[in-house]
Formats: structure tokens, sequence, C-alpha cells
């Protein structure tokens, strides 16, 4: 039985081992750290705005109704005259025009449903938001691909960059570097081609915004869930520490 423990123990400790690290990718980068957006209502909101316009024209988020936009402050009248440009109601998802066919034939795949994204992103790489916020800010020129475009984090992506005006052009640099064991390794750099119509800065906060979305889409109530979480965990510890005291109370005559 003791023989059967330790080769439990080191199978689960060659299981840990082999876990993605968190914050990097696949290819070894590290990834940008993104801002909490959950509490930021305002943020969401020009979150679900940059979604709309720029990203379901090709992805749909078939498991996401308009209407669940109301939980973040904005009224139906707002959806209806803002928001809803792929459908009639409120009430339905956020689906799109493009058919799987076609979409295959111009991309080469059909462009993934982005309603978990942010939870798929993080089992694969520790957090969804991070690689997201990452991957959203490191396209570069490659004319080697089809679309003209590549990306640091998705190696050979087949995504073309579709905010490549707001953030401008940037191009690879390869620099050499030398590691802490002596020998030359050679690192990825972006290097502006062309400015865009937004400054960095003002494109990593609306990238911000947007992952901040993503995030909010894959688990809108996912707040709730926490402060319910909170409230259980605060009503156990309340539970426990009226037990010591009743058991204290209960044997204090008994020597």
């Amino acid at each position: 039985m003791m023989h059967m423990r330790r080769i439990s123990l080191v199978s689960w400790l060659l299981a840990l081992l082999c876990l993605p690290m968190t914050g990097m990718t696949s290819t070894g980068m590290k990834l940008d750290r993104a801002p909490d957006k959950a509490r930021d209502v305002a943020a969401l909101q020009r979150g679900a705005k940059i979604f709309v316009n720029y990203c379901l024209n090709c992805h749909s988020a078939n498991y996401m109704r308009y209407n669940r936009l109301r939980d973040l402050g904005l009224t139906e009248q707002q959806i209806k005259d803002n928001l809803l440009f792929t459908a009639d109601k409120v009430g339905e998802p956020m689906t799109i025009a493009m058919r799987s066919q076609e979409a295959k034939e111009w991309f080469g795949a059909p462009p993934p449903d982005l309603t978990v994204i942010a939870r798929a992103k993080a089992s694969a790489a520790g957090s969804g938001a991070d690689w997201l916020y990452t991957y959203l800010r490191t396209f570069y020129r490659d004319d080697s691909r089809p679309t003209g475009w590549n990306n640091l984090v998705f190696d050979r992506v087949s995504m073309p960059h579709v905010m490549w005006e707001l953030q401008g052009e940037y191009g690879l640099r390869l620099v050499e570097k030398i590691d802490v064991h002596g020998e030359k390794v050679q690192l990825k750099k972006l290097e502006m081609l062309k400015p865009g119509k937004l400054p960095p800065d003002e494109y990593d906060a609306l990238m911000a915004d947007l992952v901040g979305y993503l995030v909010y889409m894959s688990e809108p109530i996912a707040e709730t869930r926490k402060q319910i979480g909170m409230g259980v965990l605060a009503a156990l510890a309340l539970l426990f520490a009226l037990t010591y005291l009743l058991k204290r109370e209960y044997w204090k005559d008994v020597h």
C-alpha cells in the first residue's frame, strides 16, 4: 500500500510539472499582464462597442444574448441604437451573417466563436485575459503570410490585423542577447513602421477594454459567483467560531 502511494505521489508531481507555465505562451513568450476591468462598467461598455464593431463581423458569440448587456448598465434602447447590428431583437444571440463554408473558403478555417474564448485560452496559457491582451497588441507585417500579417503570440495566425489603422503597422526585428548560460539567443522585438490613429498607450487601453468585455462575456455572473463564495466562506468561518465556543462552554467543567 505504501509503495502504491509513492507511485501515485510521483505521478501527481510529474503531471504538475507538465502543466504549462502561467504567463507564458506555447512558444515561450512572456505574456503582458492585462488590466483588471471586471468592476469597471464604463470600460466594459466600451469593450462591448469595440467587440460589435470590429470582431462581430467574422466572429460570432452564439452563447451570448444582446440583452445581457443590460447587466452593464445599458438600456434596451441603447442596445438597439448602438449595438444591435446582427439581430432584430435584443433577446437574440450575437450571431453573424457569414456562413461557415464561406469563412472556410476565405480564411482557410471558420473563425472561432468568441463567447468563451477567455476561458479557453486560460486553460491553454494560464491566464486567458493576459493571452488575449498580448495577442491583440503583437501583430506585425509578414509578407509570407496570406493576410500579410503574423503574430508573436500566435505564430502563422490566419486572422488579419483588423485594427491596424488604430494601432499602426509594426515589423519584426530579431535581437541577439546573451542568456544566463552565456549562449547567444535571438529575441523577437516589434518596431513601429507606420503610426496609427491612436498613440500606443491609448491603443493598449482600448485593447484592455475589449479584453475586459471578452472576459465578462465568458462568464457574465463571475463577480456574483465570487461574492456568493465570499459570503459562504464568511458563514462557514462564523459557524466554526460558534462551534468552537460551544465546545469550550460545554467542556469547561469537565476535568
